[in-house]
């Protein structure tokens, strides 16, 4: 593949940063890597019980959120990865307002954990693509491959584990590897044995429960670190995507950022996007205008 695809994070978190990165990304692309562009950006405003992965954040209003993504071609995508849903919950007004609004404005999708989500957005939603969530923690390769398969999604994201995974990686039909979308930037402890119950932790908390639930792996009280992501035995680095996974065939990156704030997503942002004699020039530009929630 000759494209890196990168699928970003803060749909309606980040809405006052994208609105300065977007047009600095698109009026000077010589600042940035010619093989990589935006495949899409996700999030899920505050208070959806249909979200997932992490609790919502944002309060932008949506109809703008889809109007500067729309202005540059850019897919968005609905976080609705709660994996606890009900029949009783289907109806929400909220997140089918915004399933409406997303499927008469684009091309854009749903990441679905719920198998009961799912049909429903597939009879009620048809033109959202769903995508398979992280959040299932697809850790077996061979779960990986039959959820390639399905016809049901557009693309599957696998556990982070999976992605140092080469050789049986390379056995995926170019089909298959199309709809591979890797997480490259976790920060969770590689050996966590957690990782379902954490998620569901959050599905409780979105849908107004409190779980009882704390994270004990090593290190998780420093909370996230890029740094320390780097050193995950997980991590893709920006050296990988052009080395390995693109000559492999792989052209979609999921970068994690939701709830870290828009000065750490704007360094995701500058390694994974940017040549390295502009970042400095990017982040000025990106400070300078005063958007980056700094303290």
């Amino acid at each position: 593949k000759e494209t890196a695809y990168y699928h970003l994070p803060g749909l309606f978190e980040f809405y006052e940063f994208y609105s300065v990165f977007l047009p600095l990304f698109y009026a000077h692309r010589e600042y940035f890597f010619d093989w990589c562009d935006i495949g899409s950006i996700y999030g899920a405003p505050a208070d959806c019980i249909w979200g997932g992965g992490r609790v919502g954040g944002g309060e932008h209003d949506p109809h703008e959120v889809l109007a500067l993504l729309g202005e540059y071609g850019i897919s968005a995508r609905l976080t609705f990865s709660n994996s606890l849903l009900k029949a009783e919950h289907l109806s929400d007004a909220k997140c089918n307002a915004l399933c409406r609004l997303f499927e008469r404005s684009g091309e854009n999708g749903v990441i679905v954990h719920s198998e009961l989500l799912l049909q429903y957005l597939k009879s009620h939603y048809p033109e959202l693509y769903p995508v398979s969530s992280t959040t299932k923690v697809l850790t077996d390769f061979e779960a990986l491959k039959k959820e390639t398969d399905r016809d049901d999604f557009r693309y599957v994201v696998p556990d982070f584990r999976l992605n140092k995974a080469y050789e049986k990686l390379n056995t995926l039909t170019e089909s298959q590897k199309d709809k591979v979308e890797f997480l490259c930037n976790e920060c969770c402890y590689f050996g966590c044995k957690d990782r379902k119950e954490c998620y569901e932790a959050v599905s409780r908390r979105n849908l107004g429960e409190e779980p009882d639930f704390s994270c004990t792996s090593p290190g998780a009280e420093e909370g996230y670190r890029f740094s320390k992501a780097m050193k995950n035995p997980g991590f893709i680095s920006v050296g990988d995507i052009q080395k390995i996974y693109l000559p492999m065939g792989f052209s979609n990156y999921k970068i994690e950022g939701r709830g870290l704030g828009s000065a750490l997503v704007l360094e995701f942002l500058l390694y994974y996007m940017t040549k390295p004699e502009y970042q400095l020039q990017v982040r000025e530009e990106i400070y300078l205008d005063n958007m980056l929630d700094l303290f």
